[in-house]
């Protein structure tokens, strides 16, 4: 099936539903008994009737709590799952198909998981997959040299793979994902665990891969930074359930229907004065921060300059992880 990007999207989700058959087993013996004869089942819907398409180049954050589905979305469009109904193409190929093609030009790796071999350097992992990939030599040379500058691990390569950090160890495991230059990336929580300088260091080279490479990516992490930093459109789910899917800015202001007003005061004032601007969500003196409706805020500002004896005043749009939490809670979603 040869792909033509000019006509289709990269993947396209239509209606797709994962649904398992799990036993509820009763407490005791006796239950375990019961259960050898008579056994009772309840559908959990680990996705539930999701669609979503995605064009050439695209990296976007796929978020949710745990539990919610994504992990499994993941895998039924890397083909590790078959759907229980809908359909779901990527590259134009159908995933569980498991074709050969197909495989050569997505990747998926999950921050839980590994691919290397633990007791030897990671350069074998690499030369492993150079074979199963059928990538060419000079191709790989080059690719493998692109990915050590822009990882900065030329270094490690013939270190085993036990003695490296784990940060050193996530960098290698990203190479071995993407070292056939795969046009579908599919990330399931890389940067679960690491630091914030290791995070930092492994969202450029996200971002330095898509742009250079053009490769279409689908990232789930629990880390908002991870989604701020790298992802200008994200898909929300919950219970199965697509809940967003727009930008992050169309985010912030569809769900959050207000605004922060921080200010420095010259003068301690009453909290009855405060609580006449706006919702107090910090009184710290000499430090205020207020929660104001967006259609509210300039005229709330220019009173509160004029009541107050303000040293500073700022306005800013609330955290990106304030705005999700009030998605999945419903506390002051609009």
């Amino acid at each position: 099936m040869v792909y033509n990007w000019w006509v289709m999207a990269v993947v396209e989700v239509n209606n797709l539903k994962k649904y398992y058959k799990v036993h509820q087993k009763e407490e005791g013996v006796a239950g375990s008994l019961k259960a050898l004869f008579s056994r009772k089942y309840t559908d959990v819907k680990a996705v539930d009737d999701i669609s979503f398409n995605l064009d050439e180049g695209e990296l976007v954050g796929f978020i949710g709590p745990n539990g919610a589905g994504k992990t499994t979305t993941l895998k039924c469009l890397s083909g590790l799952l078959y759907p229980s109904a809908g359909e779901v193409t990527v590259l134009g190929y159908k995933p569980f198909d498991r074709k050969t093609n197909f495989l050569k030009q997505i990747s998926i790796i999950m921050g839980q998981k590994n691919q290397l071999w633990w007791d030897l350097p990671a350069i074998e992992t690499f030369n492993l997959n150079k074979e199963i990939y059928e990538v060419p030599t000079k191709q790989y040379q080059e690719t493998l040299s692109q990915l050590t500058d822009m990882l900065e691990v030329k270094n490690l390569l013939k270190v085993q793979v036990r003695k490296l950090s784990l940060g050193e160890r996530m960098k290698m495991e990203l190479i071995a994902g993407v070292i056939h230059s795969p046009k579908v990336f599919f990330l399931d929580e890389p940067t679960i665990g690491l630091d914030v300088i290791m995070q930092k260091k492994l969202r450029q080279f996200i971002k330095d891969y898509n742009q250079k490479y053009k490769a279409t990516i689908i990232l789930t992490s629990h880390y908002m930074d991870d989604v701020k930093e790298l992802c200008k459109r994200v898909i929300l789910i919950d219970k199965g359930r697509l809940v967003f899917d727009n930008g992050l800015d169309e985010l912030i202001h569809k769900v959050a229907n207000h605004k922060l007003l921080t200010i420095a005061l010259d003068k301690p004032v009453d909290m009855s004065q405060l609580e006449e601007l706006g919702e107090v969500v910090e009184y710290s003196y000499p430090k205020v921060v207020l929660k104001i409706k967006r259609e509210d805020i300039i005229d709330q500002s220019t009173k509160a300059i004029q009541s107050l004896q303000v040293s500073d005043i700022t306005v800013e749009e609330p955290k990106i992880e304030d705005v999700i939490r009030e998605v999945f809670t419903g506390k002051d979603a609009a």
